[in-house]
């Protein structure tokens, strides 16, 4: 029953107009059916997307080459701190992610990032938490060990 409702939502998704019932005021209501469906679909495989991976960034472009200075500096915060293996999803290549990951952490703006399925917050709190040193207790709870921290003990 579940791959037919799945099939039936993907058939849905490509678009396919609806028009819902007669409302009492007369009007009928047309809408995208991928916009009627899509929305639950979509919250759910973020709610997934955002759990599969210790570490996982919502971004413009990629860590390799990212599209914007705030996405630039989540990545390098990451690396400074030796996080090199984490999840990254390039919103510039899908507006409908783009706009579900906004609405599925109720924070409006890119980058977003997450730890084991929490969020975290954007560059700013990424900023914040690198330098009153509470990143590294947070990667510490993952398991990850910093890299700065590494370093300054190697200093000692």
């Amino acid at each position: 029953m579940n791959s037919l409702i799945r099939s039936t939502a993907r058939c849905l998704r490509s678009g396919a107009a609806v028009y819902l019932p007669r409302q009492a005021d007369g009007c009928v209501w047309s809408a995208s059916a991928r916009f009627l469906c899509a929305s639950a679909d979509l919250q759910k495989d973020l709610g997934e997307m955002v759990k599969k991976d210790k570490v996982v960034v919502f971004m413009k472009g990629t860590p390799a080459q990212p599209m914007c200075g705030f996405s630039n500096a989540v990545v390098q915060i990451l690396r400074m701190h030796g996080v090199d293996d984490y999840a990254s999803y390039n919103v510039l290549e899908d507006s409908e992610l783009r706009e579900g990951v906004k609405t599925f952490s109720n924070w409006p703006t890119i980058p977003q990032v997450y730890f084991s399925g929490e969020f975290v917050g954007g560059c700013d709190i990424l900023l914040q938490m690198h330098q009153n040193g509470d990143l590294v207790e947070e990667l510490k709870k993952l398991g990850i060990s910093s890299a700065l921290l590494e370093a300054e003990k190697e200093s000692k």
